[in-house]
């Protein structure tokens, strides 16, 4: 039987900023409709990788595909990689959306014209178009009632949520978070992964940077642990969290005060 192509390949990837390495080697396939985790400590990398997956980062060697597709780069049959054209680049990064630590929002555009830019300006979508879709995700996201606020008007929990809306609103294959709850209080922090769990439900393919290792155990189905640029382990929650754990992952572990969420049996 066939294998499916993964959502991402990412093969055999390094980074390097000037002298210093920060991924090294790193190979990894994502399926379609998966909750990917990537979890480690402080300066493992796993940001840098993000923004390779979503191209805002080259990688210094390897490759990624999304779809099938390579981004960025083709590999030609000598190994050389060839640059793609903008056009074709622009196309595969279309099936992808992110959403950032910080909220990044217009402050002079109510939460409907955030949503609604990209859809005007990118997709030329008429007004009266565009904010209907515009309102379909700020209504997916919970936030239908505060649609004609600013940002200044929303807690740090809604300004997130209308990210992940402007995000969606362009209805990507594949979203990718960058610590999305960092820069929240625990309370905020709920409502955002309250909308992310809805979108796991959904099927969405999510590659998700986070320290939330509740989250990561509870809703990922697949637990990536980035170390000094390196990927250690790849897995299924209950193999990565299962214990005896390796030591590198427990010594990251016991870093949490509470470990009650990590732990799977």
């Amino acid at each position: 039987m066939t294998r499916p192509t993964p959502a991402i390949s990412v093969v055999n990837v390094s980074k390097s900023f000037g002298q210093t390495e920060v991924l090294h080697d790193i190979s990894l396939d994502i399926p379609a409709g998966q909750v990917s985790c990537l979890i480690g400590p402080s300066g493992s990398g796993k940001s840098t990788l993000l923004r390779c997956i979503a191209f805002l980062e080259e990688t210094t060697s390897g490759r990624i595909l999304i779809e099938g597709q390579p981004l960025g780069f083709s590999e030609q049959d000598s190994g050389y990689r060839a640059r793609q054209s903008r056009a074709q680049t622009r196309a595969v990064r279309a099936n992808i959306g992110m959403v950032f630590q910080q909220f990044n929002l217009w402050p002079h555009m109510t939460a409907l014209g955030n949503v609604s830019a990209a859809l005007k300006v990118v997709r030329k979508l008429p007004k009266a178009e565009a904010e209907a879709r515009a309102m379909a995700q700020l209504t997916k996201v919970g936030l239908a009632e505060r649609a004609h606020h600013y940002p200044s008007q929303l807690s740090g929990g809604q300004q997130q949520r209308v990210a992940i809306a402007r995000a969606l609103a362009l209805e990507p294959k594949i979203m990718l978070f960058d610590e999305p709850t960092s820069a929240l209080d625990p309370e905020l922090t709920g409502e955002v992964l309250t909308v992310m769990r809805t979108l796991a439900a959904e099927g969405m393919t999510m590659v998700v940077v986070t320290h939330e290792i509740g989250f990561a155990a509870s809703v990922g189905t697949q637990i990536n642990f980035l170390d000094q640029g390196r990927l250690l382990f790849s897995g299924p929650p209950e193999e990565v969290f299962r214990k005896p754990r390796p030591q590198r992952l427990e010594q990251f572990l016991d870093t949490y005060i509470d470990r009650g969420a990590s732990m799977l049996a």
